[in-house]
């Protein structure tokens, strides 16, 4: 499958996960949002499936004991919530949905709701009202001393979320859920495209 991918997370600009090291503040929380422009898993097309797939971590994500659930988009149909749970449930549907599943330690409950996107690069935006609330707003990181927008991107050909990202700013990035809380705002953000296949 192929689309958009939008990130956000507690750390620095750049998130040292980007360099294989520690998280900023030691923890991680964050989320990933994907937008599928074209895939299927089977015989279920996933084109215009959007998820988010938020979570915590309290070190270092190699290390485990992350803890994470799914919010699918109610305007996707039960078979889509279905392919896209198998996937991100891992145990050799491929990368990156093994490579997440495998330091999971707990998983929350699926939430279904509205998931509304508005896809503009690093402008992006998320909002999901429902069992679980989320807003994430993206921006280009700002120049403190000339509050110029800085444009900067990471290429990783080694990268399993995506290959090439446009690093920027969350200038809104909270969540409530039943089992996790957090308000990010004013930390690391990231756009760029994704291209998934299986093992």
């Amino acid at each position: 499958m192929t689309g958009e991918i939008l990130g956000a997370c507690n750390c620095d600009w750049g998130c040292p996960c980007n360099f294989d090291a520690p998280p900023t503040y030691g923890h991680c929380e964050g989320v990933y949002v994907l937008a599928i422009e074209e895939g299927h898993l089977g015989d279920v097309s996933l084109e215009g499936v959007v998820f988010a797939w938020p979570g915590h971590s309290p070190g270092p994500i190699h290390e485990g004991g992350g803890k994470e659930f799914l919010i699918l988009d109610e305007g996707s149909t039960p078979a889509q919530r279905a392919a896209i749970e198998l996937l991100w449930r891992g145990g050799g549907v491929g990368s990156p949905f093994d490579e997440f599943a495998s330091v999971r330690a707990d998983v929350f409950e699926t939430v279904v709701a509205p998931i509304e996107i508005e896809l503009d690069g690093i402008r992006s935006t998320v909002r999901v009202r429902g069992d679980a609330r989320l807003e994430l707003q993206l921006s280009p990181i700002v120049n403190p001393v000339t509050g110029d927008e800085e444009q900067v991107f990471l290429d990783k050909p080694t990268g399993f979320t995506s290959l090439r990202s446009e690093m920027g700013m969350s200038t809104v990035a909270t969540l409530t859920s039943e089992g996790i809380v957090w308000d990010i705002g004013g930390k690391y953000a990231e756009h760029g495209r994704f291209s998934y296949a299986g093992p």
